[in-house]
């Protein structure tokens, strides 16, 4: 789904009310930011507040993901579109998870093997000490590309309010974490707790 369409299109809906930015975030009980966020394409609503936005701006919630209105006809026709695009979604972040644990494995082993032969093998000291970096060098490259590819597969979705998000780099890095969840910080209510990864931005 193109997000910088929906995005225009809850601003003109919001415009059509003759709402503001402000109005509408008081409604929502979230705050005017995450309103420009929607309507800039930076972001789009989660799950839990796209019917009462579509309640206020007397919308559907497949025109709100179409970003447009619809008849009957063109209603069917995009509610198949929005479902394979979720589809799409999620099976383009189960892949980059997969290509994350691939690098880094694979990294991991080549880095492992050349600190292990420089230790083993009969060579100059020097040339040890070259490997040794070499190795650990390839180690950390592979555990940053895996890092990277699984921070941008899908999203973290906070405990409290439900905002599905992706965390800085650094606030992933030093986040306590445990197999399909990060400590971190929700940029829209400020509460820090265990949030869970998410393969899609608006539902799994």
């Amino acid at each position: 789904m193109d997000q910088v369409k929906t995005g225009q299109f809850i601003k003109a809906c919001r415009k059509e009310k003759a709402l503001t930015q402000r109005e509408v975030a008081e409604k929502l009980n979230i705050s005017e930011k995450t309103i420009s966020k929607w309507e800039t394409g930076n972001g789009l609503p989660e799950v839990g507040l796209m019917l009462p936005l579509c309640e206020l701006l007397e919308i559907s919630v497949n025109e709100l993901l179409s970003g447009e209105r619809l008849d009957e006809k063109k209603y069917f026709e995009k509610a198949e579109q929005n479902i394979m695009s979720l589809i799409q979604e999620k099976a383009e972040a189960k892949k980059k998870l997969i290509i994350a644990f691939i690098a880094g494995f694979a990294m991991l082993a080549a880095g492992l093997t050349i600190i292990l032969l420089a230790g083993l093998l009969e060579m100059q000291t020097w040339l040890k000490i070259v490997l040794m970096i070499v190795g650990f060098v390839i180690i950390c490259i592979g555990v940053g590309i895996a890092c990277v590819l699984e921070r941008d597969a899908g999203t973290y979705e906070c405990k409290h309010c439900g905002e599905r998000f992706v965390p800085t780099m650094k606030a992933y890095l030093f986040a306590p974490h445990m197999p399909t969840s990060r400590k971190l910080k929700c940029p829209k209510c400020g509460k820090k707790s265990y949030c869970k990864k998410r393969l899609s931005k608006t539902e799994e």
